[in-house]
């Protein structure tokens, strides 16, 4: 786990405000198909930095993304 759990249940989908949940280096949202990647420890969940969610699975959810 990269982001503290009680973080990620404050935290909601900035696009739907739906409901967000954990997957190796991204945090995503189901409902919009989004994966927003985790940079060194910090969620980086602006719209526009998201990756489609079946990109995120066709990389086992990990990336070499850095701040």
């Amino acid at each position: 786990m990269l982001v503290p759990k009680d973080l990620l249940k404050i935290l909601a989908c900035p696009k739907c405000k739906g409901k967000i949940e954990e997957k190796e280096m991204f945090i995503i949202c189901e409902n919009c198909k989004l994966a927003y990647p985790v940079l060194e420890d910090v969620p980086d969940m602006l719209i526009e930095d998201a990756w489609k969610l079946e990109k995120a699975k066709g990389v086992k959810f990990k990336h070499k993304l850095k701040l």
